[in-house]
């Protein structure tokens, strides 16, 4: 893993006294544990959901049941829904989440390498489908570095938003 995107948010996020929490399925936890291998990271990092059954999505997450038997859990509005559920259970600023296909096999009809990332901040829904290509491992890699990315790339948007105020 690229110690460096996760120490660049843990630094911009405690930088601006915002948090962040992370809802994982292909993943297994790989994003919580790349945040917080980060020294200070406990400033920032509220905590986590590993939720790789489905059922648990909805039962933990608040994922509409309706839109997982419609959908599967393989789906963008799926990572949409987890990210916003983990920020609101735990209170955190921002919530992260991963969902996709590992592999070796394909899941729900979906090919391995199909991936969505979101994250879901004040007044921002962001969500990235990505289609990874490599072994099981590479493919929950290149995830934990997209949803830190997309994490980053809100950050600098914010940041380009709100120009700094003078004050005189």
């Amino acid at each position: 893993m690229e110690p460096t995107a996760a120490a660049d948010l843990v630094a911009r996020l405690t930088a601006a006294g915002q948090t962040v929490a992370v809802a994982e399925s292909l993943t297994g936890g790989l994003v919580a544990a790349a945040l917080t291998d980060i020294p200070g990271a406990s400033v920032v990092v509220r905590g986590g959901v590993l939720a790789y059954a489905t059922d648990l999505k909805a039962q933990v997450l608040g994922v509409d049941k309706a839109l997982l038997a419609r959908a599967g859990a393989v789906d963008a509005d799926v990572a949409e829904q987890m990210a916003s559920g983990v920020r609101s259970l735990m209170g955190a600023t921002y919530g992260l989440a991963t969902t996709g296909v590992a592999g070796p096999d394909q899941v729900e009809g979906k090919p391995v390498g199909t991936v969505f990332v979101a994250v879901v901040g004040p007044g921002t829904s962001r969500v990235q489908a990505l289609s990874l290509s490599g072994d099981r491992r590479e493919v929950r890699a290149h995830s934990v570095l997209a949803v830190l990315a997309l994490l980053t790339e809100e950050l600098g948007a914010q940041v380009r938003e709100d120009p700094p105020v003078a004050h005189c």
